[in-house]
């Protein structure tokens, strides 16, 4: 059986990055950047106000209160032309472009007006409430690095650098075929020995919210004719997932009626736990990616493999498995020669790092014990029993 570093290695090791596209800033959001975004412009684009208040020189403030003429306002718009001299000052607000002339703002608060004088009551130092040209960025600096997930931030920042196209990553398509005649959709009749199947769409959510899109095959049944119809819909897919039938039974046939039309296996058995039963392949040019039945193991493997695997295709750039540690609960006893991924909750009483403890319960059919968890405890091969209170190694569990 493979290690999971060896299995992941593999994985990545056959897929590249999709092609990019361009797309307006409007359809960016959830998209891999394929091209450093660049500035177009510089913000602010000239020293501007920080606050409501009155611009005027530092120095004619040095005696307190100080009596300025009033010779003009700076709206957030700006007006152009204006200047300040000695002992004057220009009613101006937040945005509104510091006067020639004028080195600091004074707020509102600390002045009153007198007829065509304002009368300041708090000396200024240079500088003071006055944000310069290029605080935020310049034109041509880097704002947004290939790579990247764009997120609700990164567009704003985007449209402030005056960038109204993006270059994209394809959004990898993504067909998911369920297998078993034990499995029904939600809302539909159950009958004897079914119970209604979860994994495709947990999958379907967890590829959306990935950055992907997910094509949804439906239900194929424990015979080769319904395998091997249904499973043509994955044909031009950049990505084929199946859960289930990829074990040893007699029913798992996911392996023979896919080998019948061309399925070129790498691997099918991982050293870990839940997740021994997960295969990678190539069926014609789409890349194959075998889930477990189980909904634990079927999203714990997709939490290890799949996200990886659509992070590689959308040329992402970021950790495969982002592992954190934290403070042991309660004890745990030695590991035998598979990875473990204990499910577990967070708890956090101060500063310090979090204490994380077990689910007395791992079965892998137990799907309300993952959705409740906070966290995977990774636990090594022949890793020995560990007591309470030790620093352990934890997976979140945020992207699913």
């Amino acid at each position: 059986m493979l290690s999971v570093e060896e299995a992941l290695e593999r994985i990545l090791r056959d897929v590249s990055p999709l092609p990019s596209e361009t797309v307006s800033i409007a359809q960016a959001a959830g998209r891999a950047l394929a091209e450093d975004a660049v500035s177009r412009v510089t913000q602010p684009p000239a020293d501007v106000s920080a606050m409501d208040g009155y611009a005027l020189r530092a120095e004619d403030t040095a005696v307190i209160p100080a009596r300025l003429r009033l010779v003009g306002s700076a709206p957030a718009g700006g007006a152009e032309g204006m200047a300040v001299g000695p002992g004057e000052a220009v009613r101006i607000f937040t945005g509104g472009p510091l006067p020639d002339g004028a080195d600091a703002i004074v707020i509102q608060e600390d002045t009153r007006e007198e007829g065509a004088e304002v009368i300041v009551g708090e000396a200024a130092e240079a500088g003071q409430f006055v944000r310069r040209a290029g605080l935020d960025f310049r034109a041509g600096d880097l704002g947004i690095a290939a790579g990247q997930l764009l997120t609700a931030r990164d567009i704003g920042l985007a449209a402030a650098m005056n960038i109204p196209w993006l270059k994209v990553r394809r959004r990898p398509r993504v067909a998911i075929l369920a297998t078993g005649d034990e499995i029904v959709m939600p809302g539909e009749p159950i009958g004897p020995n079914q119970i209604v199947s979860s994994n495709a769409l947990a999958l379907s959510a967890m590829i959306e919210s990935c950055g992907g899109e997910a094509v949804n095959l439906g239900i194929a049944r424990d015979d080769a004719a319904s395998l091997s119809a249904i499973s043509q819909g994955a044909e031009g897919s950049d990505l084929f997932v199946t859960t289930g039938g990829a074990s040893v039974g007699e029913r798992d046939l996911v392996r023979q009626v896919l080998g019948d039309r061309g399925l070129e296996l790498d691997f099918w058995k991982i050293a870990m736990r839940p997740g021994k039963p997960l295969m990678f392949g190539r069926l014609g040019r789409t890349a194959m990616l075998g889930l477990p039945g189980n909904p634990v193991s079927s999203l714990v493997c997709a939490l290890l493999f799949l996200r990886p695997l659509l992070d590689r295709l959308m040329g992402l750039n970021r950790p495969a498995h982002p592992v954190e540690q934290a403070i042991l609960g309660a004890g745990l006893p030695a590991n035998d020669r598979r990875q473990d991924y204990l499910r577990a909750r967070l708890r956090r009483d101060g500063p310090g790092p979090a204490t994380v403890t077990a689910y007395q319960r791992q079965d892998s059919s137990m799907l309300a014990t993952l959705a409740h968890s906070d966290c995977l405890i990774v636990r090594p091969p022949f890793a020995p029993e560990i007591a309470a209170g030790a620093a352990v190694d934890i997976l979140p569990l945020k992207s699913i």
